[in-house]
């Protein structure tokens, strides 16, 4: 079974007026001193002073990598109560923010090529590593995951608000996202060795700074033997990060037996690509979703059926299946997390409710 890690991004709120607040650095002087009740995994600085990285380590249980997310989560948010805030599951922030950027060598150097790109670049993600035997099946497996990531973007989206209104779209981390050159779908590849040659030649124009700046949607990670999923808006909830992941691994395991077997790829034409993530961004699981097949509107629910139709014995044979499918549904009855952050806001009128409520939710 392929192993699983997730790094979720986490936002840095004042508890009373849900502002974001710059207190990274204290946060991560008292995570230095690590005692034996500290979760494995890590915890680092970010882009932006106002939020943090954790990352669990990898394993091949959804229930391990569930207690792994939530241990973070509370350790994270004890951490962040120490230095005057709390740690919170949004995409970005509701409020009003000047992120104010990481003093560090690499992040003042992407001021210096993106200007306010960087500067106002204050979002959360959540990122799911699925362990590949070689680049050449991580290859293969990115050609053939990419027309059904635009759904996770949908599942996960938990960021509706920027600058203290209401952007229209269910993800807004999505278009904030995008203002970098190297954040999207990718063309074909037909090998490990054209990725890995690829990337070079992105890297060689002078634009990203270096490898870490190739924000594809999917990607071959440069510290580890995986492909790393970046589409999804950090979850609001745990439960909602194990439904991503339990997902992500089967679309590897789905794509990886196709190469295996010799199927062919998919076309995997960015543009189309890109739209059907706009697609998904904008409204989420409230409208239409493209589908994969036929590159056509369809309504939200029947891509996702789609989808779980498509990896079902992949799901199946990592006895992730109840749990996953249990998870979507709920998802699509009770909203994802930018539906469930209206709802707090068409019943308080108060943006501030909505951080404290996503504050409380976060540990669920």
């Amino acid at each position: 079974m392929r192993t699983v890690g997730v790094e979720e991004e986490l936002l840095l709120v004042d508890p009373g007026s849900g502002a974001p607040v710059a207190v990274a650095g204290s946060v991560l002087a008292h995570a230095a001193s690590r005692s034996a009740d500290d979760p494995e995994g890590e915890i680092e600085a970010e882009l932006q002073q106002q939020q943090i990285e954790v990352e669990t380590t990898p394993t091949t249980s959804l229930a391990d990598l569930g207690s792994q997310v939530r241990d973070w989560r509370r350790r994270a948010d004890e951490l962040g109560r120490g230095s005057g805030a709390r740690a919170v599951a949004l995409a970005t922030s509701p409020l009003p923010v000047d992120p104010r950027t990481t003093v560090k060598a690499r992040y003042q150097a992407m001021i210096a090529q993106f200007g306010l790109t960087t500067l106002e670049q204050l979002t959360c993600g959540c990122h799911v590593h699925v362990g590949v035997e070689s680049d050449d099946e991580g290859a293969a497996v990115i050609n053939r995951i990419q027309p059904w990531l635009p759904s996770l973007l949908a599942l996960s989206a938990n960021s509706p608000y920027w600058d203290g209104r209401d952007s229209g779209y269910a993800s807004y981390r999505s278009q904030a996202g995008m203002r970098f050159p190297t954040t999207g779908p990718t063309r074909a590849f037909s090998s490990g060795a054209d990725y890995r040659d690829y990337v070079d030649d992105l890297v060689a124009t002078g634009v990203p700074l270096d490898g870490d700046m190739i924000y594809f949607y999917a990607r071959l990670s440069r510290h580890y033997p995986t492909v790393e999923v970046r589409i999804a808006d950090i979850c609001a909830r745990t439960v909602d990060t194990v439904m991503i992941a339990g997902l992500v691994r089967a679309l590897v395991d789905t794509a990886a037996a196709a190469w295996r077997a010799g199927e062919p790829a998919p076309a995997t034409d960015p543009e189309p690509l890109r739209l059907a993530t706009w697609r998904a961004g904008r409204s989420g699981l409230a409208g239409d979703l493209i589908d994969p097949a036929g590159g056509r509107p369809q309504p939200a629910a029947q891509v996702i059926d789609a989808l779980l139709e498509h990896v079902d014995a992949a799901l199946g044979a990592n006895g992730d299946r109840d749990t996953v499918h249990a998870e979507v549904e709920r998802v699509r009855t009770e909203g994802n997390g930018a539906d469930r952050q209206r709802a707090v806001l068409d019943r308080t009128g108060d943006l501030a409710d909505v951080v404290r409520t996503a504050a409380e939710v976060t540990q669920n």
